[in-house]
């Protein structure tokens, strides 16, 4: 006959240990989600930690970004750099940040000479009404910025569970 279908027997000291666990689990407390948000002084640390002590002058980068967003969820985005792209001079880096999303830094790009043009294009997730600075490193080690501020009506980014 086959044992598949025995009753186990459950040794008392086995019940008290699962009874133990079952009691420990109901006791944790919930784990609350709630909407992690950069700020301000984020955004000007995350700025500084790519910079440096450079400065970061204003001017020959172009941020193209709609001004009023109904959908924070998908915002399309173009930053340009009007700099030439060649060996001896070129754009070596744009930087995408934030003022209040979850992380104060949305996107890094790379380019050589060899990208042609120094301009970039994506949609990013914007959590609230907030600014959005688009940063060119170049060749020569200079920093250049722009800063847009853009309202959103229906935020992104937000993690809370119902």
């Amino acid at each position: 006959m086959s044992r598949m279908f025995e009753p186990t027997h459950i040794s008392r000291r086995h019940l008290l240990q699962l009874a133990g666990t079952l009691a420990g689990a109901s006791a944790l407390p919930l784990v609350t989600v709630r909407r992690a948000q950069a700020t301000p002084a984020m955004l000007a640390s995350a700025i500084r930690n790519l910079v440096g002590e450079a400065n970061v002058l204003t001017g020959k980068v172009r941020l193209d970004i709609p001004p009023l967003v109904e959908n924070g969820n998908t915002v399309p985005m173009t930053v340009s750099v009007d700099h030439p792209m060649t060996t001896e001079s070129y754009v070596k880096s744009i930087h995408v940040f934030n003022e209040k999303n979850p992380q104060p830094n949305i996107a890094n790009f790379h380019l050589t000479p060899q990208a042609g043009r120094a301009q970039v294009a994506t949609r990013i997730r914007l959590a609230d009404t907030q600014k959005v600075v688009a940063i060119a490193k170049l060749s020569d080690g200079s920093f250049w910025s722009v800063s847009v501020d853009v309202i959103v009506t229906l935020a992104a980014c937000t993690e809370e569970m119902p």
